[in-house]
């Protein structure tokens, strides 16, 4: 069966995707974990011995590592990119790490395409809002409904815009998150965590407190890491457009700090 797309890195995303879609042995995969090569044979998907193997001859890469990898996961796979292949960087990086690693993609003969995520892959899934943005961005929309995902939008030729967009909106949404963390911190301390609560309940009636403060908090305590990863990229993107990202580096260190709590 002939290979339609190569995924480097089979986390949380990839698995969630390639289980949705059911592709089977139309997709190959690739990540540096080798216990995940369990879960790419469970989601039916050919585990490669190599990036190298996993990226021959596919039309069509989704790079979904972590935010630190995605340069470099760029940079050093690249060379084994099919001629004209797309590389969908789905990751979330600030812009200029996205136009780095398009420059590495380029260099090497495939077409780059910047990818925006604009929510959780759970409960999600294929229907998971996704900006596109470059030269490729246009056949990246045909190739990925194709590949079954269904809510997607080209937001221009440049790269860097679907990631400006995702990143800046991430200082209000991880910021919810964060302020959330600190404020619950502080009305714990003082025994006065259903007062503030009520209280913003009487301001705020979208949805009760008690439960926004619940989910803020069991994000950061599950994901905390990878969106203090995010975060320190919306860092970037802020000071590239010559905002001082105070908050936003609070955000980094609240993330940071509420990662794995929920395992104590």
């Amino acid at each position: 069966m002939q290979c339609e797309l190569a995924l480097i890195g089979f986390g949380e995303a990839g698995s969630t995707f390639a289980a949705a879609a059911g592709w089977g042995h139309r997709a190959r995969g690739w990540d540096l974990l080798p216990a995940r090569r369990a879960a790419m044979a469970a989601a039916g998907v050919i585990a490669a011995d190599s990036a190298e193997a996993a990226l021959a001859g596919a039309p069509m890469v989704l790079s979904l590592v972590t935010a630190d990898q995605a340069l470099p996961a760029a940079q050093h796979y690249a060379p084994f990119l099919a001629q004209g292949a797309l590389w969908c960087d789905c990751n979330s990086v600030a812009p200029d790490t996205k136009r780095a690693a398009a420059r590495a993609v380029a260099a090497a003969g495939g077409r780059y395409v910047d990818v925006a995520v604009l929510a959780p892959v759970n409960p999600a899934r294929l229907a998971v809002p996704l900006l596109l943005a470059g030269d490729g961005a246009e056949e990246a929309e045909g190739k990925l409904r194709a590949a079954g995902f269904t809510n997607i939008r080209v937001v221009g030729s440049e790269v860097g815009r679907a990631s400006a967009i995702k990143m800046i909106r991430s200082v209000m949404v991880k910021g919810i998150e964060a302020l959330t963390d600190e404020m619950m911190a502080a009305a714990e301390a003082a025994g006065v965590a259903d007062e503030v609560l009520s209280s913003l309940d009487a301001s705020e009636k979208s949805q009760p407190w008690a439960a926004r403060a619940a989910y803020n908090l069991e994000r950061m305590y599950t994901h905390g890491a990878r969106r203090a990863a995010e975060m320190e990229e919306s860092a970037k993107t802020l000071l590239s457009l010559g905002v001082p990202p105070v908050m936003t580096r609070g955000t980094v260190l609240r993330q940071r700090a509420a990662a794995g709590k929920g395992k104590a």
